[in-house]
């Protein structure tokens, strides 16, 4: 199945010089997920030599995720397939801080609604997976010591969803998903990676030899570094001077109201800065200054591939281009030899193709896989 909806495989022969697995095991495993809707056959693929073979892709019928990207202040919401490839998307306007059963029952009758409106209703739905804005312990599906999510530490969100949903449930951390989403979409050629995420907070994923490198649940977390800065800000963690503290989105606001000027959300910032508020284009060029800071001895120290950078923030031309030039002034020079900046190249569903991927992904996958198989 993972080996199909990737792309990896189209035939038969694929998936048997991909899997090592016998032609003939791999013929009757392919006939019982063809008899269980679960994959389909037409056309026909390229030709390794001899008699083309039929093209495999997924079922139309074979079922679809739910999935969300939760925010401080709002949540995308989407139905996938089985592909990762949004079938259905909406926004939901939700603040976080309400706490996690409120979020997450409104997010869940969301999703289903979502679904009956565009259609897929009938569709099997075989888990859902939801990214928060906060750290998640991957052994528990437990929310650990998030800034800004009160109510939420160690509240068991995956267990929640489960019981709720009544699925199959993943909860990870936001920039994790989007660092899959990216990998996974846009740069698949590429093992290592760093997908930075800008928005109210910020957040980092790793992607290490093509895998998701989540740590015991903190892997990523630049938000709390300590940074040099002329002015101590208490962070929400209660340690000063946290990078998080002095470059975020919220703390740019901040920074802004106390000049008067008014800010509502990240994506504010990126218009004051469009429109030439000085203002807002100085702090930017310094919260740029202090995150290229950060990033110059991660850069040395994992040497990725490539630095990505999404969220609502990087759309600010001058807070990347201020993060590009501070890395290449700074790393060294074999470190940034080969190495691409960019900006997300998935956008604002980059968390969404995230999801997709780490459901069909995970081991709870093969039960309802091997139950399809069954009826």
């Amino acid at each position: 199945m993972r080996l199909v909806a990737s792309g990896h495989a189209e035939s038969r022969a694929d998936l048997a010089r991909l899997s090592g697995l016998a032609p003939s095991s791999v013929s009757l495993r392919v006939e019982q997920l063809i008899d269980a809707g679960l994959f389909a056959e037409e056309g026909a693929g390229a030709s390794r030599g001899g008699r083309r073979p039929r093209r495999l892709r997924l079922g139309r019928e074979a079922g679809v995720f739910l999935a969300a990207d939760l925010g401080a202040h709002h949540a995308r919401l989407a139905i996938v397939d089985l592909a990762g490839t949004p079938l259905a998307l909406s926004e939901l306007a939700c603040e976080i801080a309400v706490g996690p059963e409120g979020t997450l029952d409104s997010v869940i009758g969301h999703l289903r609604l979502l679904a009956r409106d565009q259609g897929l209703a009938g569709l099997p739905v075989r888990g859902i997976g939801v990214g928060l804005p906060g750290p998640v312990d991957p052994a528990t599906g437990q929310v650990v010591s998030p800034s800004r999510m009160p109510g939420w530490n160690d509240f068991p969100a995956r267990d929640y969803l489960t019981e709720r949903a009544g699925l199959p449930a993943l909860v990870e951390n936001d920039a994790n998903l989007m660092a899959v989403g990216e990998h996974r979409h846009s740069w698949p050629g590429l093992d290592n990676l760093m997908v930075l995420k800008l928005g109210s907070g910020i957040g980092c994923g790793v992607i290490a030899e093509g895998r998701l490198h989540r740590g015991r649940g903190a892997a990523g977390d630049i938000s709390h570094v300590r940074i040099l800065s002329e002015a101590t800000v208490d962070c929400s963690c209660g340690h000063p001077d946290c990078l998080e503290a002095h470059a975020s989105g919220a703390a740019l606001a901040a920074a802004l109201a106390e000049q008067g000027i008014t800010v509502d959300h990240p994506a504010d910032i990126v218009d004051l800065v469009t429109n030439g508020v000085p203002q807002a284009t100085s702090a930017v060029r310094n919260a740029g200054r202090l995150i290229g800071d950060v990033l110059t001895a991660l850069v040395n120290f994992f040497n990725p591939d490539a630095l990505v950078i999404g969220g609502s923030m990087s759309n600010a031309e001058p807070l990347i281009s201020t993060i590009r030039g501070v890395i290449y002034e700074r790393c060294l020079p074999l470190a940034t030899r080969n190495l691409e900046i960019s900006t997300s190249r998935t956008g604002r569903d980059a968390s969404i193709l995230g999801a997709g991927h780490l459901l069909l992904d995970s081991p709870l996958s093969n039960e309802w896989i091997e139950a399809a198989v069954k009826q």
